[in-house]
């Protein structure tokens, strides 16, 4: 990371009291001397709670929602670079309130590219999802729709400079609502087995700190347009559940309503617009860009690609790099560190 990539520029983090927001402004500020960093959720509690461990002069807390295109508006103002990260994200919830998630994820991406380009913000990544990719539930809907939208922002932006990409990745260790915490709940309370959905399921794992060093790299990498993926392990649901407690039965309770078995990430049937770099993909955009080129195949810091070969699909289940029993439990470990 170049020392000035972020020194002196105002950073804003949609959704900034999340799990994601609080290590990336933990990073930010460890390693960089940004000009501000401004928080917008609509949490007070949550800003109050995170304002007692951020403080630093450079910290703004905005109240505001993704949905109110005004605040948000108001917010970018000066603002250099913006993390979107707002969302809903809960899979049984979006499932029983769809208007909401719908209101949240596609309505709110919008929101977030006007205000973008009308404060000429230079650089904007959007979170995704593995559920995007060939999505089932309407979670992952709502976020295909986010990164299309995302992509395409890029074809809108007519005189501005502002420049539109995607990161996408799998499930984050430890992160609030995921499994790890749910079921170190159930192994306070002296549960006497955990829940597994089913015996086969695979999952993506990615720590949060991971996540978030990604992030920060592809504000350098990022063209405009492009869906990044990193290259991470696999991990089996049983496998986890194990590292978590060896010695408690595990019991089968199927698989919740919208829920995959395995997760893709880069599906076989946009092979041919998939890009591999040493240790991430690249899914280019399916619209050509009438402002400039298309060729994704080299990135703002002259890393190469190739093209995957035909029919190439990166899912959880065909994943090179599995995590053991022992690995999981060492990731585990560092990442609540």
């Amino acid at each position: 990371m170049t020392a000035s990539m972020f020194d002196g520029k105002s950073i804003l983090i949609t959704g900034g009291t999340g799990s994601f927001g609080k290590k990336y402004v933990e990073t930010l500020l460890k390693n960089h001397t940004p000009k501000k960093i401004i928080i917008f959720s609509r949490d007070e509690l949550k800003q109050f709670e995170m304002q007692q461990v951020f403080n630093q002069p450079c910290m703004r807390y905005f109240i505001g929602d993704v949905r109110d295109k005004a605040r948000l508006t108001r917010a970018m103002r000066g603002v250099d670079y913006v993390i979107h990260a707002a969302a809903m994200k809960q899979v049984p919830a979006a499932e029983y309130n769809p208007m909401e998630c719908v209101k949240t994820n596609i309505n709110g991406a919008e929101n977030v590219i006007d205000a973008a380009l009308d404060n000429d913000v230079k650089k904007v990544i959007a979170l995704s999802t593995d559920k995007a990719a060939n999505p089932i539930n309407l979670y992952g809907a709502t976020k295909l729709a986010s990164d299309k939208i995302f992509v395409a922002a890029n074809n809108i932006s007519g005189g501005h400079n502002t420049i539109f990409s995607v990161v996408r990745y799998g499930n984050v260790v430890g992160s609030r609502g995921s499994v790890v915490p749910f079921f170190e709940k159930l192994i306070n309370e002296g549960s006497d087995h955990l829940p597994i959905t089913h015996v086969e399921m695979t999952r993506f794992w990615i720590s949060l700190q991971n996540g978030v060093d990604f992030v920060l790299k592809n504000f350098e990498r990022m063209l405009g347009g492009e869906i990044f993926v990193p290259k991470i392990p696999s991990i089996k649901i049983t496998d986890l559940a194990t590292a978590m407690a060896p010695d408690l039965p595990q019991k089968v309770v199927g698989i919740r309503p919208g829920e995959k078995l395995h997760e893709v990430m880069c599906p076989g049937e946009i092979c041919y617009s998939t890009f591999e770099f040493q240790d991430h993909f690249v899914i280019a955009p399916a619209i050509k860009f009438s402002s400039r080129s298309n060729d994704f195949t080299i990135n703002a810091i002259n890393e190469k690609a190739k093209l995957v070969p035909e029919g190439y699909e990166y899912d959880s289940l065909n994943n090179d790099d599995f995590l053991t029993v022992e690995q999981i439990q060492q990731l585990n470990t560092h990442a609540c560190l």
